[in-house]
């Protein structure tokens, strides 16, 4: 198992001489991608001090329910073309070029189940930021802009049945009904993950968790 001194230290090196990098992790809804973040994060900064890395996941960019409701998408919410992948990919541009001032970024509140805007800051003082999400892999042009933006794209997996019941626990925690939670898991988060799984193949680093820590899968082919 890997540490999360380890990957934290793998994360700084991301850096090297820039001024500032952008680290993406990627995976399927439920894999654990916040919480390998958040690890991440909170080790980084005993390692190099507050404020050296930023976190701005991609869920800040979900569309708002008045928007889903215009296009027709609300009952697919989370599916790829519910988010503003453009504002997603000119917020990682903002991110690599000005890194003299604060840049503010939106959140995405659970208790709403919507995004909040200038919710999360990236400070001056950042040479890192880690941006986490389900598409940052996906082979389609708004996507693909995304990821010409990061400098590495690690992948998260877990075994499906924990990745599942971690969905259904999740939307039952926000307000859903558990026979609720069980159908929208399998109507909808089950579709994106399987779209979400065939990338994982282009990331640089795959990396398997469970509830004991990570376990390095090996590095794709890119």
């Amino acid at each position: 198992m890997y540490s999360a001194d380890r990957l934290a230290r793998d994360a700084i090196a991301t850096v090297g001489t820039h001024r500032r990098a952008i680290l993406g992790v990627a995976g399927a809804p439920g894999a654990g991608k916040t919480t390998l973040v958040e690890a991440l994060v909170a080790r980084i900064d005993e390692l190099r001090g507050p404020g050296w890395v930023a976190h701005v996941p991609m869920d800040g960019f979900h569309l708002g329910d008045a928007q889903l409701r215009r296009l027709g998408t609300l009952d697919r919410k989370g599916a790829p073309d519910t988010f503003d992948a453009a504002g997603y990919t000119a917020l990682l541009t903002r991110a690599r070029q000005e890194t003299e001032t604060p840049l503010y970024a939106p959140g995405f509140e659970r208790e709403l189940e919507q995004p909040l805007a200038a919710a999360l800051v990236v400070p001056p003082t950042a040479r890192l930021v880690i941006t986490e999400g389900n598409y940052l892999l996906l082979d389609e042009p708004e996507w693909r802009a995304a990821r010409a933006r990061m400098d590495s794209v690690w992948f998260v997996t877990t075994d499906d049945r924990t990745r599942t019941d971690r969905l259904v626990a999740r939307h039952v925690e926000f307000g859903k009904a558990p026979d609720d939670a069980r159908a929208w898991v399998a109507e909808v988060d089950q579709h994106n993950a399987d779209l979400v799984s065939a990338t994982a193949t282009r990331a640089d680093r795959v990396i398997a968790g469970d509830d004991d820590g990570w376990d390095d899968s090996g590095w794709s082919s890119r």
